[in-house]
């Protein structure tokens, strides 16, 4: 028995490898993780071993990228930048650039094409408002297809938008026009221009070319009543042209208050000037400040031209209604046929005039 068992564990010595020195299994390797970008692995110090390359990963054939898809140009205004100005919504604000009647600088704009934001661009600009207008009117009521085709309102046209208003000069060439036809209150206004600009005056005596310039209303406000009726100008209207200069003089007036006010605010502030009455800030409203929703129900060249376009016979009704005020079509009836073409109520009553042709080269 001896014999035998000795046998086998001399086979079992001669089997074990050499250098062995414990017969405990090796730890598992830890598995290799499969990771996108492996690392280099490096053989074992003093082995002599070389790893067999990593198969290099086929190149993908370069693809050629498409040629972009042409873009098709920003769309730009027919206008310069400078000509061109973002507005006040059409029934809010006033779009003429207004000067300072003292220093006869630019007071109060709206801001310019280059300093706004593209988002704010789709809102209406000088270039746009008035055929924004006119395509209201038109979709409004049709036939008036024919007198926009035939008439164009330039005050509210990008040139007509781009003049600079003198709010002073503007009110008291009102006041100035009041109860005179067109010609008599022109040589009036140039009268009175003359008293205190008489460069311009020497230099139109001798056929030279000067600029007119309007007195500032702290020269007006300084001249004496019998100076300012030398222009021509009665009592009570040298008066009224006094006071307002006073209102602009002393500040209760000023070109931001008319540019930003309410449009209610602008009529209670100059209604309240002696010798400003309803019809007079109306007017000074559109053709001034060039506000959109003005309309003047106590015109009487609107009224008549509302009539003939309601078809009415204007003739037979201005022979019956002898000095009745509303003798072509009553205050509401104007107001009822006018509602539906706000905001662009300055441009329906623009051309209202054009009806009957009503002369109103004075107020433009």
């Amino acid at each position: 028995m001896t014999t035998r068992r000795s046998a086998r564990l001399t086979a079992r010595a001669e089997t074990k490898p050499a250098g062995s020195e414990s017969t405990s299994m090796p730890p598992p390797s830890t598995p290799v993780s499969r990771s996108r970008k492996r690392k280099a692995i490096s053989p074992p110090a003093g082995s002599g071993e070389s790893l067999p390359a990593a198969p290099s990963t086929p190149k993908r054939r370069a693809q050629k990228s498409a040629a972009p898809a042409p873009t098709t140009p920003p769309l730009v205004p027919q206008h310069t930048p400078s000509a061109v100005r973002l507005i006040a919504e059409p029934a809010v604000g006033t779009n003429a650039p207004l000067l300072s009647p003292e220093t006869s600088r630019v007071a109060a704009v709206k801001p310019s094409l280059e300093a706004v934001t593209p988002s704010r661009l789709r809102g209406p600009t000088t270039a746009t408002i008035l055929a924004d207008a006119c395509a209201h009117l038109v979709a409004t009521e049709p036939r008036l297809k024919a007198l926009v085709d035939a008439h164009h309102c330039r005050i509210f046209s990008p040139e007509g938008l781009a003049e600079k208003i003198d709010p002073f000069e503007s009110l008291a060439s009102g006041i100035i026009s009041q109860q005179v036809s067109g010609a008599a209150a022109k040589a009036i206004k140039a009268r009175f221009v003359d008293l205190f600009d008489q460069e311009a005056a020497a230099a139109e005596a001798t056929t030279a070319t000067a600029s007119r310039k309007f007195p500032t209303p702290s020269q007006v406000a300084a001249a004496s009543i019998e100076r300012l009726r030398g222009a021509g100008l009665s009592q009570r209207k040298a008066e009224y042209i006094q006071g307002l200069a006073e209102k602009f003089s002393s500040g209760e007036l000023t070109a931001g208050l008319l540019a930003d006010a309410p449009y209610d605010e602008v009529l209670e502030k100059l209604i309240a000037v002696r010798g400003l009455g309803q019809w007079s800030v109306e007017m000074f409203a559109c053709f001034g400040l060039k506000r959109m929703d003005v309309f003047s129900t106590g015109d009487l060249g609107v009224q008549r031209g509302m009539a003939a376009f309601a078809g009415r016979d204007v003739s037979k009704l201005k022979a019956k209604g002898g000095g009745n005020k509303w003798k072509y079509m009553s205050e509401q009836e104007m107001l009822d046929m006018a509602a539906p073409f706000s905001p662009y109520r300055s441009v329906f009553m623009w051309y209202m005039w054009r009806v009957e042709e009503t002369d109103i080269s004075t107020l433009e």
